[in-house]
């Protein structure tokens, strides 16, 4: 997807007014139900609920990890990939939510989003391998 340059000031106050409301939301789902059907909940997108695919995917990305990282929450990896995920589906766009564990060592996990087998956010793959795919 080509984007044809830099979003607006307009436009970037509401994705970071949209980023946070998703946030809210699948802190709240997350909170009540399982990881897959938070993810089911997530990717079940209403037509009315539909957006612009503006802007691409690693903007997106890189959207949710600047203004997650401003919240005084929870912005670890696994919350920004489901708010990522969230976001992706409103644009009408699939993606898989990867976890991934650490394979020596002390035990350690990580989540990141893919799309078309290309990271969006960070995978560091060296340190983690693929556990699931969501």
């Amino acid at each position: 997807m080509i984007d044809s340059g830099p979003l607006p000031l307009s436009r970037k106050v509401a994705l970071a007014g949209e980023i946070v409301a998703e946030y809210v939301r699948v802190r709240w789902i997350l909170r009540r139900l399982d990881l897959p059907r938070t993810l089911e909940l997530i990717r079940a997108v209403a037509p009315a609920e539909l957006l612009p695919p503006r802007p691409t995917d690693e903007r997106l990305a890189g959207a949710v990890r600047r203004t997650l990282r401003r919240l005084p929450a929870d912005s670890r990896c696994l919350m920004q990939s489901l708010v990522l995920t969230r976001l992706l589906a409103r644009r009408g766009r699939e993606s898989t939510l990867v976890i991934g564990v650490s394979p020596a060592g002390r035990f350690s996990a990580h989540a990141w989003v893919e799309r078309d087998g290309v990271p969006l956010l960070p995978a560091h793959r060296r340190e983690f391998g693929r556990l699931a795919e969501l």
